[in-house]
């Protein structure tokens, strides 16, 4: 009976010797994340994070609700090229991209105008040359929602827009004269910013557009 005991309490006591290890090493790892946390908060513009993720990236991942009558309602995700360029080439941070009614995206925002664009710095291969998986919070995303604005063909910019749009995406000129693409600008209502541990981070519309890209 006394070896029973004996036995139990040592491994009673090497149990409460590993959790406490483990305690220790948990504790110190949170303080290391959040030390770091905070040093990046510091040196980190969001702002321009945001700005430069939408100039550097070709196209993005397009939120809309359905009005498809087999997904009615439900959300629906679409593929949609855009840029942000002037004709310069230079970043404008304004959202340009061709919408058409035979696709997906283009009756929903006429039925109801909510969109929400997902720009990842994966799509860079950034991450995964860095061997970041695009979920991890390091890999960074801007979430920018907003509403359509079909862009007015009599605007006095709206060629520079247009060709900038066609530099960058030399086949959207067929898509246009085949299926009847127009021209639209994201009315940006709401931004955010995933880049690092902690969440996202609200931007600011005036800031982002204050911003300048990395």
């Amino acid at each position: 009976m006394a070896i029973a005991n004996c036995s139990v309490f040592t491994f009673f006591l090497a149990t409460l010797m590993l959790l406490n290890y483990c305690a220790a090493y948990s504790a110190l790892e949170d303080a290391r994340i959040i030390s770091e946390y905070k040093r990046y908060l510091r040196t980190t513009d969001h702002a321009a994070v945001a700005r430069s993720l939408v100039h550097k990236t070709n196209w993005a991942s397009v939120g809309s609700i359905s009005t498809n009558d087999k997904i009615a309602d439900y959300p629906m995700v679409n593929i949609i090229s855009v840029d942000d360029s002037a004709v310069d080439g230079t970043s404008t941070g304004r959202i340009h991209f061709l919408l058409t009614d035979l696709d997906f995206t283009g009756p929903d925002w006429k039925h109801i105008n909510k969109v929400t664009f997902l720009f990842s710095d994966d799509q860079t291969l950034n991450c995964k040359n860095h061997g970041l998986d695009p979920m991890e919070p390091t890999c960074p995303r801007t979430i920018i929602s907003g509403k359509v604005k079909q862009l007015d063909k009599n605007d006095k910019n709206y060629n520079d827009w247009l060709q900038a749009f066609t530099v960058r995406h030399p086949a959207a000129k067929s898509w246009i004269k085949a299926h009847s693409f127009y021209l639209c600008e994201l009315e940006i209502e709401n931004i955010f910013v995933l880049d690092f541990y902690g969440g996202p981070h609200n931007v600011a519309v005036s800031d982002y557009y204050n911003a300048k890209p990395n």
